[in-house]
């Protein structure tokens, strides 16, 4: 099969490649053993990380989904429950993790339009202590929302679910596996959001462009909890400094420049907005994501429109479910591959 180069392909941020300065850095990282916390290049991106998000130790950690299913293992323990929207990456995208290897049940919750669970029926769910029910000790909650348009959550959600998690002593975990994004479109700084929940789990291989990894963070009881649970996951890395290389240029330059994704993201939407036989608003793009739905009128399918824009254009998106697609914005697309994408579907329709 033929290498696709990020700069045609629109389904994901996940498909981005190191810059060329990762690439560099990557070849002159120190390393060492990780396991025995001797990498040194990983204690930096670790403490970098940590910092950045307002918390005291993080934990380099192989992904999005291991990140998210450590800090389930290390808040909760086996017949405990989880509450979580039920559009929610943990509870739609990650295997069932949580329940298949920790034990712990899920409350799924219906969520708003921006993927968020109503504050009265997260209280609602919390269980009473009873023998025959399981204890609420967790609610899980991801920003931006990616089930959601990709929806940035505003702080003071956070903000008022930490109230109610605190009043039943429960813990809360943020998916924040594009949380750049989301408090770049908010204009926030990540601690806004950050100082709310005990943990978070941030990607540095989507929009950030690097290859590998994601960043586990809490306190440093939570911290030497969870790098147990990495362990018994598979989890402990070795010479992992040639990755944390990449990823510390994520963190310190990649998330300075999440607003040009956006910027383009909202231009893809107002391009598709303007072809008949689209349905799109471009008022609900805020960060990267570009979700748009084919007419039940128009003779051609979500499948056809992907594969004749793969055939015909060696342009890449992905379908979401029924008639919809979705686009992605991240380092590799620029403007004009923007617009090719926008001339190549109307092209598609126009001819049908």
């Amino acid at each position: 099969m033929a290498t696709i180069h990020p700069s045609a392909d629109f389904r994901s941020d996940t498909v981005t490649w190191p810059t060329p300065a990762m690439h560099e850095a990557m070849a002159a990282a120190e390393l060492g053993d990780d396991v025995y916390g001797e990498d040194p290049t990983v204690n930096e991106l670790e403490t970098l990380a940590a910092n950045l998000l307002g918390k005291e130790a993080g934990l380099f950690v192989t992904s999005g989904t291991q990140g998210n299913l450590i800090a389930a293992l290390t808040h909760a323990q086996r017949g405990d429950e989880a509450i979580l929207g039920e559009d929610a990456h943990t509870f739609c995208w990650e295997a069932g993790g949580i329940a298949v290897l920790g034990g712990i049940t899920t409350r799924p919750l219906p969520t708003d339009s921006r993927g968020r669970m109503a504050l009265e029926a997260i209280a609602a769910a919390i269980r009473v202590d009873n023998p025959h029910l399981p204890h609420s000790r967790l609610i899980l909650l991801e920003n931006s929302s990616g089930g959601n348009n990709g929806a940035a959550i505003a702080p003071e959600y956070f903000e008022s679910i930490s109230t109610l998690a605190q009043s039943h002593n429960l813990s809360v975990h943020l998916d924040g596996a594009r949380l750049f994004n989301a408090t770049t479109a908010l204009g926030v700084d990540p601690t806004a959001i950050t100082s709310h929940v005990d943990s978070v789990s941030v990607c540095l291989s989507k929009g950030l462009c690097a290859p590998v990894g994601s960043v586990l963070v809490g306190s440093e009881a939570f911290i030497h909890q969870a790098r147990r649970h990495r362990k018994l996951l598979g989890g402990g890395m070795r010479q992992a400094g040639v990755l944390a290389a990449a990823g510390i240029l994520a963190l310190k330059t990649m998330t300075q420049r999440l607003q040009t994704d956006h910027d383009n993201a909202q231009a893809l939407a107002q391009g598709l907005a303007n072809i008949p036989g689209l349905e799109i608003d471009p008022a609900v793009v805020e960060t990267n994501m570009v979700f748009f739905n084919l007419a039940q009128d128009i003779d051609i399918s979500p499948e056809h429109l992907i594969k004749t824009l793969r055939a015909d254009y060696g342009l890449y998106t992905g379908g979401y479910g029924d008639r919809t697609l979705r686009a992605v914005t991240h380092y590799w697309i620029q403007r004009p591959q923007v617009e090719q994408l926008v001339e190549a579907i109307r092209t598609i329709l126009t001819r049908g």
